[in-house]
């Protein structure tokens, strides 16, 4: 949907940090969440989002974007696990704001290590609120992780996948972004940053 050029420019001309690799080790990863933004805050409850990592090998770029959310889903909206309200990301970059360790103690991911803003909803309705006079900045567990285990599958609905996470949908997706940052870590050490845009901001 994206190439990668476009995603740097929006990066930097947000005067955010973008990795060039620099040192030409390999696998300095730009992690970058698009949300979108056609939905108009509506909670959807469907996998409409993207992440995207970028990255050089022996000089080259690559570039891969992944179906996800970055939203919660319509049962946390519902149900929701903090008084403040559900959890919601608010767009940033978040400098060495994960690292790899296991999710919920089940398997390897990205977990939230520092703080991160996110916006608070308690109203229950079908609409995200993202109201800046009711953010919350902390460790809340906005990991980055999987939905599906199964082994070939992809889901379809959020439901209960995330209650705030950046979540991604297809299996087989997974543990091709899980492969790149295992690389990543391997030279970089383990610390990643992750970058949340809206898509109207992309040039």
């Amino acid at each position: 949907m994206y190439t990668g050029e476009q995603i740097q420019e929006t990066v930097e001309g947000k005067g955010y940090k973008y990795f060039h690799d620099n040192g030409a080790k390999g696998y300095d990863v730009n992690i970058i969440g698009i949300r979108n933004s056609k939905t108009k805050g509506r909670v959807t409850n469907a996998f409409d989002d993207l992440l995207t990592i970028s990255y050089k090998v022996d000089g080259e770029w690559q570039y891969h974007e992944f179906k996800c959310t970055t939203d919660p889903g319509s049962h946390w909206v519902k149900n929701i696990l903090n008084d403040k309200g559900v959890a919601i990301l608010k767009p940033g970059q978040y400098r060495g704001s994960h690292c790899l360790r296991l999710h919920q103690g089940k398997y390897l991911a990205l977990g939230q290590k520092s703080p991160v803003v996110v916006y608070r909803d308690n109203n229950l309705d079908d609409k995200y609120n993202l109201d800046e006079s009711k953010t919350d900045t902390g460790i809340f567990g906005i990991n980055i992780h999987r939905a599906t285990g199964r082994s070939g599958g992809k889901s379809t609905r959020i439901d209960k996948w995330s209650a705030g996470c950046q979540v991604i949908a297809d299996n087989d997706d997974w543990h091709e972004f899980l492969d790149i940052c295992q690389s990543a870590r391997e030279i970089h050490g383990n610390s990643f940053s992750y970058t949340l845009i809206e898509s109207t901001d992309i040039i």
